[in-house]
């Protein structure tokens, strides 16, 4: 064995020394085996026909794509599409990714060190801090508390943000919990994290479903040392297209070429026409699917209205997923096994994020299949509060 082999073996780095990922296990144990989706964090799927009725490419396009190798950083329309959706319309600032998972793993392995101090969200999507602890950094976590519904505090953020933070990581409008920050404590957030000069990575998934009304805000018109990550997987129903990007100053763009030239590589050429496609009419599939959430979301209140003995749950202020407390069940991970197996039915535990009693449910999913899924979920509570 070769001596830097039995270093990253005996360092931090070593990747298969990571902690699992209990959401995607979950998921992959689960997914496809259920009938009614209450767990995802997207809207649901659009078919290729559908892509293509709203958004193109052609069927003479697609045919005509050349399965050359694609650039590194992705094809410059792909990237100019993603760079005039964020606004700035800076293609050299957008790097085309294997969804939003590889974004991260690239910002973090290229921006952290062993040591480095890190302040992530508590609870939050896994990878999200996993990979900075695994990296050997410090984690200091800005937590939401259950207490308060998880709403976000910038006093809890300050009390652990120092002039030695390397990185700030977080996800707004939040997953699994649904919590947001208003326009105002967006600039509140960037001044203090500008003002310990750390970098700020800003998982923006769950940007273009938001409820509140206000505007988003472009924080890299705010501070120079923040990095965007997003994807077509949420919001726009396109998961298995597994594309997402991340918008960086130049030295990041770099750093992660250097470290994808060891990785994946580049996009496939066919992949990234028809994500161009629909990045550049992605107001057309977001016309579809928000009226659906809405729908399901209303569907949702009421339910929750009518099982307020079983249920604690708080309204969304963006995304497609929730984060209520089961009142009646202690361990989720049990009843959401129980509720796939006799109901068919897909819920994520709250174990996945740290929290046992609570659970991702999850309102993106197709209308005519939503109020059946909460039907069952009514009789395995129901079930459960007669224990």
């Amino acid at each position: 064995m070769s001596p830097d082999v039995v270093e990253r073996r005996d360092g931090a780095a070593c990747l298969r020394d990571i902690a699992p990922a209990l959401l995607e296990r979950w998921m992959r144990d689960y997914y496809f085996d259920t009938d009614i989706d209450l767990g995802s964090s997207g809207v649901f799927s659009f078919s290729l026909r559908e892509v293509q009725e709203m958004c193109g490419p052609s069927a003479e396009e697609m045919a005509a794509v050349v399965f050359d190798d694609s650039r590194t950083q992705g094809a410059e329309g792909l990237r100019g599409a993603i760079a005039r959706r964020l606004g700035d319309g800076d293609a050299g600032a957008v790097m085309a990714t294997h969804g939003s998972s590889e974004a991260i793993h690239l910002v973090m392995n290229a921006l952290l060190s062993p040591g480095d101090e890190v302040v992530v969200l508590e609870p939050v999507y896994q990878q999200l801090s996993a990979i900075a602890g695994h990296l050997g950094c410090r984690l200091k976590k800005w937590v939401l508390p259950a207490s308060r519904h998880f709403a976000p505090s910038l006093d809890d953020l300050a009390a652990v943000l120092t002039p030695r933070t390397r990185m700030v990581v977080v996800n707004f409008p939040h997953n699994p919990c649904g919590v947001a920050l208003t326009a105002a404590q967006q600039h509140e957030l960037l001044t203090m994290v500008s003002r310990v000069g750390s970098y700020l990575v800003w998982d923006g998934a769950f940007a273009e479903l938001t409820y509140t009304g206000e505007p988003p805000v472009r924080h890299g018109d705010y501070y120079e040392r923040v990095v965007t990550l997003g994807t077509l997987s949420k919001a726009y129903g396109l998961p298995g297209l597994r594309v997402g990007w991340l918008a960086a100053p130049p030295e990041v763009i770099a750093a992660c070429l250097h470290l994808r030239d060891y990785l994946t590589l580049h996009l496939s050429p066919l992949v990234e026409l028809i994500a161009q496609r629909a990045v550049e009419n992605a107001d057309r599939l977001l016309s579809v699917r928000l009226p659906q959430v809405r729908r399901n979301l209303d569907c949702l209140r009421e339910w929750a209205a009518g099982h307020e003995e079983w249920v604690e749950f708080v309204a969304p202020q963006g995304g497609v997923s929730t984060f209520p407390r089961l009142r009646a069940v202690g361990d989720s991970q049990e009843f959401c096994r129980r509720l796939a197996a006799t109901h068919k039915v897909l819920l994520v535990p709250g174990t996945c994020f740290g929290h046992a009693q609570h659970v991702r449910l999850g309102f993106g999913g197709s209308p005519e299949l939503f109020p059946e899924g909460l039907r069952r979920l009514s009789e395995m509570l129901a079930r459960e509060a007669g224990r």
